[in-house]
């Protein structure tokens, strides 16, 4: 019975043990997350957040999708939630603030974003942050094609203006924003303005020769991403041309260039051509070798 008493003991305590070390093992394989937060504000309206997660691995980070996070303003509470978002493959979400946010938003000049991650059986739970303070930008456009941005924060209760910020002056297109000259940043100075003349003449506009100014901040460290638009015809007029009834390479087959069937049509008879002499000749060799 002692023996039995003894084998049974080892063996629960072999058992304990053991459950120990797979709790330890699995603690230890969960990988640990970072989590990144950008803060955007367009035309001094439009507010939004993007998180991007990513994770160490072999000694390289690597974007992780698929991870539920909890965006807050100011504290990780139910009545400052903003939004839950799950990254994307490329280990991103994005999120509006909502307009109920309002009242809380104006209630400070500076606001504190947290975004959480409670934890999986991947990965262990995990937090990222970001302070911006309000701020704002306004642009405009002279008569003599000056391009001018200014900058301002809120203090207290008024707006002043900001130094030092540097400022993209650019022209907007579908590939990407074009600088308004050969300068890509301009700096804001003391009353919180930065200029910047238009040498742009020939870039193409809409049918009324319209183009879109833009004036941004971009990954700034005390007011995050800012951009502000302004529409002016400083552009050329852009007149789109129909071809579709014209004989074009992009037009119906009835409506193919001269030139195209000419050059079609002589390689069908050159190459067909070929084959009926060859044929004819085949006949030809056949009736040789009978006569003989």
């Amino acid at each position: 019975m002692k023996l039995l008493y003894k084998l049974s003991a080892g063996s629960i305590f072999f058992l304990l043990l053991l459950s120990c070390y797979n709790a330890f093992s699995q603690a230890a394989d969960k990988g640990t997350l970072s989590i990144g937060l950008n803060y955007f504000v367009n035309n001094n309206q439009v507010q939004y957040l993007t998180a991007k997660v990513k994770t160490k691995v072999n000694g390289k980070f690597q974007n992780v999708g698929g991870i539920a996070l909890k965006l807050f303003l100011n504290k990780d509470s139910a009545g400052n939630l903003i939004e839950k978002v799950i990254t994307n493959e490329q280990g991103e979400a994005t999120s509006m603030i909502p307009a109920g946010m309002s009242k809380l938003w104006k209630a400070s000049v500076k606001h504190t974003f947290l975004a959480s991650f409670y934890g999986d059986k991947k990965f262990d739970a995990a937090t990222g942050d970001l302070t911006v303070g309000r701020a704002k930008i306004l642009i405009d456009a002279g008569s003599d094609k000056t391009v001018t941005a200014s900058v301002f924060e809120m203090k207290d209760t008024s707006w002043a203006p900001v130094k030092g910020v540097d400022v993209v002056l650019a022209v907007r297109r579908l590939g990407a924003d074009l600088p308004i000259n050969e300068k890509p940043t301009f700096t804001t100075d003391s009353t919180g303005k930065a200029s910047g003349d238009f040498k742009r003449d020939s870039i193409p506009g809409d049918a009324k020769g319209n183009i879109i100014l833009v004036a941004k901040i971009v990954d700034n460290d005390q007011y995050g991403n800012l951009s502000i638009e302004k529409k002016v015809p400083w552009g050329g007029k852009f007149v789109p041309v129909n071809l579709f009834n014209e004989r074009t390479l992009f037009a119906t087959r009835a409506k193919a260039p001269i030139w195209l069937i000419l050059m079609a049509t002589s390689i069908i008879i050159a190459v067909w051509g070929v084959l009926i002499m060859l044929v004819l000749n085949l006949f030809r060799i056949r009736k040789l070798a009978k006569e003989a």
